[in-house]
């Protein structure tokens, strides 16, 4: 079974992106230099190549890749080679523009940025394994591939006709029948109903609201058929190289990709995550991805692309302050990392993302990013052999649903303000900030293992999703639901009622009169908090009231019900208050913080035997540590407490007598 550990080998992967085709061969010799320097033990070759070894159709120049992939096999530097199929060349589109992804309105994608192809076109999927095919060939058996990385990024979405007639077959897989897929996408409404496959089409323009239900099986089908482009591409290099592992790098909480589903096909999981230096709550967001990916890897996991400093896409590009960087790093590490990378080694002097902050910078190697850089690097070879392969424990799920999620995103809501995403991050935000460690998990997985289940948000649950919360909670579990949860079918079919009869039940809910959605200037007083977004008239039945409203329409109408070990949370609590009442849940059902008596800010995680500290706060703290310690960054004895600076981190392995 393949697997990281295949690639580790005991260490935590240190490196990046290398583009060398971007500059002179002469340099090459000098970034190898640099990158023992810096610690560098990998770096992903090939990923935006194509154009390069592929220069005309059917042409192939590998000479200048023979050379580099021997030069890191000398300098003793794994390579993850990518297969470089995320970018066609413009020759591609010029002599096959059925290859190019039309949008919406039929206007065709061209070439000259970047992922400009269809996924569904033969024509696209041909070059790509034939180029894939050669690839694994040639280097299969090379010293130094470490991993196959196919493509990057998958996020091509297309409407043109060669993808109505993949669509066509992909539900004709689905649903078997026309007659299904009528009561499926509820087409007696507005006179939707099709009478011939024909005459279904993508989801393309429309006079006004498109069909929910064709929305919502598009996005499937389209996680679908860029999966397919995966698993051709990973079935090629694994007939050549069986042992070893794959991946594919997912964009963090990108809608496109159901990546439970992803996961179950790759050997490892691997993801990009660029936090917002100026984001207070960057650390969390970085803190969520790490969870969220190592649980969809259920183990160690890479992190294959974040920044060294400023990212060049956002309004204004802020670089990371002093210490943020490693800060980050070692949190990705601290949440189950054995691989800390980055997009991309050396900074672009021209493109699109020549101001796109590298490991060795504008700056050079005097400056401060490479010298960080150096620092981390000794840091993660110090910590390779505690860590690599060590699992993070946690008492805590979490539920994410793509199904959910994308039934989420229709038009005609409710409210145009609820966001699913930063609804999941204010969930895992107030466990974070109580040191309550947590997996993330789908609603129809095995959650016998966790004492507390939350469920932030979930639209669309299926049969057996609740049967799988309701028996959950039967058995001893702890739930606690957040709003507007289990009202659709997976067909987005409203249930009767308002909500699913058998969650109704478990909460104790009788009755939902009426959803109450809040203005963005809005909020509701309850008992002791207060509210925003969202609120729901419910009448009870078995269950009790924990907090009522106490102002608006609602007012005197229960916000938190609780029925034994189930609890519903009917608005979005401020962020003080949903933490109370998450740690207050935790305390109920016998989980403790990572530890107690922390300083504001300050982040602890176990894995394996390590304990890590890590301060999110711009100024120094002390913390307060129960027992003996030694430090595994800084090689020193601790007790009682340790001193940590601003965006510093502290490494603890229990002292042996």
């Amino acid at each position: 079974m393949r697997s990281l550990n295949d690639s580790t080998r005991g260490r935590v992967l240190f490196g990046g992106d290398y583009n060398p085709e971007q500059w002179p061969e002469e340099i090459w010799p000098e970034d190898v230099r640099l990158m023992r320097a810096a610690g560098v033990n990998s770096v992903t070759l090939g990923v935006f190549s194509w154009a390069k070894i592929e220069p005309r159709p059917g042409a192939r120049d590998f000479g200048w890749l023979d050379r580099l992939m021997d030069l890191m096999a000398d300098a003793g530097i794994g390579v993850v080679l990518a297969t470089p199929t995320a970018s066609p060349p413009p020759w591609m589109g010029a002599r096959h523009p059925e290859t190019l992804p039309r949008d919406e309105d039929g206007r065709t994608v061209w070439w000259g940025s970047r992922q400009q192809f269809c996924p569904s076109s033969p024509v696209y999927r041909q070059y790509a394994a034939a180029l894939t095919e050669d690839m694994a060939l040639r280097y299969g058996g090379h010293p130094a591939l470490r991993m196959w990385h196919i493509n990057n990024e998958y996020c091509t979405h297309c409407w043109c006709d060669g993808t109505a007639g993949h669509f066509r077959r992909w539900l004709q897989a689905r649903h078997g029948s026309l007659d299904a897929l009528n009561e499926s996408w509820g087409t007696a409404f507005w006179s939707q109903r099709y009478d011939a496959w024909e005459e279904i089409i993508p989801p393309r323009r429309a006079q006004y609201m498109k069909n929910p239900g064709q929305v919502l099986d598009f996005r499937r089908f389209t996680s679908d058929a860029l999966l397919e482009c995966y698993t051709a591409e990973r079935d090629i290099v694994l007939r050549h190289t069986p042992d070893t592992p794959v991946t594919s790098n997912f964009m963090p909480l990108w809608s496109g990709q159901d990546a439970w589903r992803w996961a179950e096909e790759e050997d490892v999981v691997s993801v990009d995550i660029y936090p917002d230096p100026k984001d207070p709550l960057g650390g969390q967001y970085n803190a969520m991805l790490g969870d969220m990916t190592r649980s969809q890897a259920r183990g160690p996991w890479v992190l294959m692309e974040q920044a060294a400093g400023p990212v060049n896409w956002r309004g204004v590009n802020h670089p990371k302050p002093r210490g943020l960087n490693r800060l980050w790093s070692l949190q990705s590490v601290a949440r189950g990392a054995d691989a800390v990378c980055y997009f991309q080694w050396r900074q672009s002097r021209q493109g699109a993302e020549k101001f796109h902050s590298g490991m060795l910078t504008h700056a050079g190697e005097e400056g401060r990013t490479f010298q960080e850089i150096k620092q981390i690097g000794a840091d993660l070879a110090r910590l390779g052999p505690e860590v690599t392969g060590r699992h993070v424990k946690a008492e805590i799920a979490v539920l994410h649903d793509w199904d959910s999620w994308w039934a989420d995103q229709q038009d005609g809501r409710l409210s145009s303000r609820l966001d699913y995403t930063e609804i999941v991050r204010a969930w895992h935000r107030a466990l974070w900030e109580s040191n309550l460690p947590v997996d993330f998990a789908r609603p129809d997985h095995d959650l016998s293992g966790y004492r507390l289940v939350v469920a932030p948000h979930l639209y669309l649950l299926g049969d057996p999703a609740i049967a799988n919360l309701t028996g959950y909670v039967r058995d001893g579990g702890t739930l606690v639901s957040g709003f507007l949860t289990g009202v659709a079918d997976p067909d987005d079919r409203v249930r009767a009622g308002g909500m699913d009869g058998r969650l109704r039940d478990l909460f104790g809910i009788r009755t939902v009169h009426e959803w109450w959605p809040l203005d963005a200037d809005e909020s509701v007083e309850c008992d002791g908090f207060r509210a925003s977004l969202w609120s729901e008239e419910l009448e009870l039945s078995t269950g009790e009231s924990v907090a009522s409203y106490r102002s608006g329409e609602l007012a005197g109408s229960p916000a938190v019900v609780r029925d034994g070990r189930a609890w519903y949370v009917s608005t979005l609590p401020e962020p003080e208050a949903l933490r109370g009442l998450l740690a207050r849940v935790a305390e109920g059902a016998g989980i403790a913080p990572t530890l107690q008596g922390l300083p504001a800010g300050v982040e602890a995680v176990r894995r394996g035997a390590l304990l890590f500290l890590l301060n999110h706060g711009p100024k120094g703290v002390t913390v307060p540590v129960p027992g003996p310690y030694h430090e595994v960054l800084a090689d020193r004895p601790v007790d009682g407490s340790v001193e940590l600076d601003r965006y510093g981190v502290a490494v603890l392995r229990e002292a042996t007598p």
